[in-house]
């Protein structure tokens, strides 16, 4: 998985580009934690063999948390959630699931360890891994469509039985705490992370400022 920093950089820069008017502290911090959130799994991992990148990162969430979201701000004679928060309320949870889905699992998606999408209806990790460029001798090349007889989007690493994504909180197979090996937290891994995570940060403190002016 991404460093659970870089998700939360993208879920800063989609709740900077999408919370409008609802911008304010809490509702950035909400959003920040919506982009966080999906990473806990790794901590079920102790407790359920190869949890990480599939219980929290599964659609089924995000998709149930929608389909709500939608009964009750669309169908709903009265939406409670804009009755108790207002349209502030329901900003919030929008731009928050928005977060949850781009930056919390999608980031986790575009990288070799992958993500159990369909988790625990189809065990099966699947990663979107690839380039695109145009040559002048070759036109347009492509790597995230393989043909092998037919037309293959994704690629999988294995299933929770086969498949470990290695976390500072479980870095090794299996259940339990494995107190004998090294423990890694690492908050980026490249430059262009780190580039991520400091226009989050320079973007955030330039609008709440804006705010308090």
């Amino acid at each position: 998985m991404a460093p659970t920093l870089v998700n939360v950089a993208f879920g800063v820069l989609i709740g900077l580009a999408l919370l409008g008017a609802a911008f304010d502290r809490r509702s950035i911090a909400l959003v920040a934690l919506a982009a966080a959130l999906p990473d806990l799994d790794a901590v079920a991992s102790l407790v359920i063999e190869g949890a990480t990148n599939a219980l929290l990162h599964s659609l089924w969430l995000p998709a149930a948390v929608g389909v709500v979201l939608y009964w009750d701000t669309r169908y709903r004679e009265t939406s409670w959630l804009a009755g108790r928060y207002g349209l502030y309320g329901v900003r919030v949870a929008w731009v928050a699931l928005a977060a949850y889905l781009v930056a919390g699992v999608g980031v986790d998606l575009f990288r070799p360890s992958g993500v159990n999408l369909l988790y625990p209806v189809h065990d099966r990790f699947y990663a979107v891994v690839g380039g695109l460029l145009l040559s002048t001798h070759d036109g347009v090349v492509q790597s995230f469509l393989v043909f092998e007889g037919a037309p293959i989007p994704l690629s999988s690493p294995g299933t929770t039985a086969d498949h470990h994504v290695a976390t500072w909180v479980n870095p090794t197979p299996g259940t339990g705490i494995d107190r004998g090996v090294e423990r890694e937290v690492r908050f980026v891994e490249t430059g262009w992370q780190l580039v991520v995570v400091a226009a989050a940060a320079v973007a955030v403190a330039v609008r709440l400022r804006e705010e308090g002016e």
